[in-house]
């Protein structure tokens, strides 16, 4: 097992990258940056690359649909590249009410342009010359749609690895079985191990007896709520808010995925509040 956090904000940025320069010298093996609707992950991972020499830097989550499937692996690849092969790629889909009120883009096909991301991204780390023509993405662009002069470009630059980890936020069945069959890692949420077999067991099952032998072994994330204290009240009222804000308020009433996970672990009634 390995042990990892995500970013904090509270005090400031550039105190919390100090942080994680105390907690890489103690052992700490991973850090992961958030984005949703706050400032993007990128440029914040940049800096860590420059103030760390060994943990891992891990996107936790990207949006699959606010950058194209090219841009996302031109991106991974340059942060594996200024970090030395430290970088995991972690996107998800978020949901429709960021990515239409937020980002003003339709919140479409998540299952398939999932899939169709990580193939081409795939593609532009191994240097091949990118050529897609799917449901969801076409590259280059097919005649008759824009000017016609699009052609196979490969990356221009050498990437450190032509295989990034990809890991892969995802709840729904659908999703997960599909992490479990293209992912190197799976980052669920509100992970509750007496009932995870019953809520994603069947999903990750599925998804594995289809999974690559190369992919290795299913590399699962699971984030905690860690507080340290003697009083549990003052500890739990710390918790709190941030379940509160994703049962509640990260998703449009009767399609927020993280109340769906709440409600099949027999916590609907307490969501609902």
């Amino acid at each position: 097992m390995r042990t990892g956090v995500f970013l904090s904000y509270a005090g400031g940025f550039h105190e919390a990258a100090e942080h994680v320069a105390v907690l890489e010298r103690q052992g700490v093996d991973i850090v992961l940056v958030a984005e949703a609707y706050s400032f993007d992950a990128v440029s914040q991972l940049g800096y860590l690359a420059a103030k760390t020499s060994t943990i891992e830097l891990g996107s936790g989550v990207v949006p699959i649909y606010t950058r194209t499937p090219t841009l996302l692996a031109m991106t991974a690849a340059g942060l594996d590249y200024v970090s030395d092969g430290r970088f995991r790629l972690g996107i998800g889909t978020s949901g429709p009410q960021v990515m239409e009120g937020f980002h003003g883009v339709p919140f479409d096909a998540p299952l398939g342009r999932t899939r169709e991301v990580v193939q081409i991204c795939r593609q532009v780390w191994r240097r091949e010359r990118v050529s897609h023509q799917g449901k969801n993405y076409q590259i280059p662009l097919p005649p008759g749609r824009g000017t016609g002069l699009g052609k196979p470009l490969k990356l221009i630059n050498q990437p450190v690895r032509e295989r990034i980890p990809i890991s892969i936020a995802a709840l729904g069945p659908k999703n997960v079985e599909l992490t479990a069959e293209i992912a190197e890692g799976w980052q669920p949420v509100f992970f509750y191990p007496e009932r995870a077999d019953d809520i994603w067991g069947e999903a990750l099952r599925a998804g594995k007896a289809k999974r690559d032998s190369q992919l290795g072994d299913l590399d699962v994330m699971v984030g905690v709520s860690l507080a340290i204290g003697d009083n549990v009240e003052d500890r739990l009222e710390w918790a709190k808010p941030q379940l509160a804000l994703y049962i509640g308020g990260m998703g449009a009433k009767g399609r927020n995925f993280y109340h769906n996970v709440a409600t099949r672990y027999g916590f609907g009634e307490v969501a609902d509040r």
